[in-house]
């Protein structure tokens, strides 16, 4: 074995009731290092001799007998949580030690940690995609299922109850593809379940003969060159709709970048004619980062120089502040996009252009309209900072009736 583990009294600090504290040690023969856990137990040298240190001791009654089955209890589930792992680790150890027998088939704990993890690493974005789902299978499991969420184990997610659970959303009007993202954030639950070992595959409800998650085909939200013309020229009634519409084009003239990464762009990122910037949505799941290179147009200079900060330091837009945390920050850049939706809509309404029309629209209008003027695939998934081309081929929106009928009349041009 990696580790030993015992039930000690801990004689360094006496208390003012002649007692000492029981503790759990832990002790690591990899590392050469121990740790003792607070049991919440205080027993005199007399009483833990008694209990504890003498087990031919047959005769204990009452409380005596409760607390030395209540102390084998614990080294018993120390050594079964320790024996479990191939490597012993600390951090692990105390992770599924430290919580409740039946923590570890409880959704709604393995929820928590998904979104504490995210919340911790700044990924509050992530983390309220869990608490979104979460809700939604807590109503579903209440209403239909007359079982709190708390009391929802992995065993009792079947196939059939995600049959079940795939119905009732529709029937509450909901669209396939936000039940095609709920599951698969709880599937991501149920691997994380696995990958710790608090649950066995077996018990694995999605898959081949078992349920699989519908697969809906994304909607291309991209405007043709004629619309992103009108929209252009589409004449603002006031400040806020000129605002909306500059960063609108903005993101569409700079490779479709989102709102969050104009949030972050700093005055640091510009040199000369160009800036570069990491993709946040994309830094943290890839090893090799890549740098995406933007070319300033006097469109984007422009926009720089109207809304920029005229200190010219830190954020280049007033979005976001240096001092805000990653929860602050997420609020102002959601409520920023807010702003800039609400506002290029009544454009849109004003002008006959579609009116779901969003900032969501501009990634995908440049990358439609990149390839209609001629570029390659290779090209605008480089641009798009895409893992491969299938996610930039779902971007494009196809090819307009012209471009269409242009090529039909010249395709006998030998």
């Amino acid at each position: 074995m990696s580790y030993n583990i015992s039930i000690r009294l801990d004689k360094r600090r006496k208390k003012d009731s002649g007692t000492y504290p029981v503790k759990l040690r832990v002790y690591g023969k990899a590392t050469q290092k121990e740790k003792w856990y607070n049991l919440n137990i205080d027993l005199t040298k007399t009483e833990f001799e008694t209990v504890w240190i003498n087990p031919e001791n047959k005769n204990l009654r009452g409380t005596n007998k409760d607390l030395r089955l209540e102390l084998q209890a614990i080294e018993n589930r120390a050594n079964d949580e320790a024996k479990a792992m191939s490597v012993f680790d600390f951090e692990k150890f105390e992770f599924k030690f430290f919580r409740k027998s039946n923590d570890k088939n409880n959704i709604h704990y393995h929820f928590n940690l998904a979104i504490e993890k995210n919340i911790k690493n700044e990924k509050i974005s992530t983390a309220e995609s869990f608490k979104y789902t979460l809700n939604s299978l807590a109503q579903f499991s209440e209403e239909q299922k007359k079982c709190p969420i708390n009391n929802l184990t992995f065993q009792s997610i079947t196939p059939e109850w995600l049959k079940e659970y795939e119905k009732y959303m529709l029937n509450k009007g909901k669209s396939l593809t936000t039940v095609s993202i709920y599951l698969r954030t709880l599937r991501v639950i149920f691997n994380n379940a696995i990958e710790v070992n608090d649950l066995n595959s077996d018990h694995y409800p999605f898959g081949k003969n078992k349920y699989k998650i519908p697969r809906t085909r994304k909607v291309k939200k991209a405007l043709n060159s004629d619309q992103l013309k009108t929209l252009f020229k589409a004449e603002a009634t006031n400040y806020n709709e000129t605002k909306a519409k500059d960063f609108w084009f903005f993101s569409f003239a700079c490779n479709g970048m989102n709102i969050k990464d104009i949030a972050l762009l700093k005055y640091s990122d510009i040199k000369d004619d160009r800036f570069t910037y990491y993709r946040a949505k994309t830094f943290d799941k890839t090893t090799d980062k890549t740098k995406i290179i933007i070319y300033l147009t006097d469109f984007t200079s422009g926009v720089i120089e109207t809304y920029g900060n005229k200190s010219k330091e830190g954020f280049v837009f007033d979005i976001i502040e240096q001092k805000d945390d990653s929860l602050k920050r997420y609020k102002k850049i959601k409520n920023f996009t807010r702003y800039i939706n609400d506002h290029i809509k009544r454009i849109a309404k004003a002008n006959n252009l579609p009116q779901d029309l969003s900032s969501y629209w501009a990634r995908h209008s440049f990358a439609t309209n990149a390839v209609r003027k001629g570029a390659s695939m290779e090209f605008i998934s480089e641009a798009l900072d895409h893992s491969d081309l299938h996610v930039t081929k779902n971007y494009f929106a196809g090819f307009e009736d012209n471009s269409k009928k242009e090529f039909a009349n010249s395709i006998m041009d030998f």
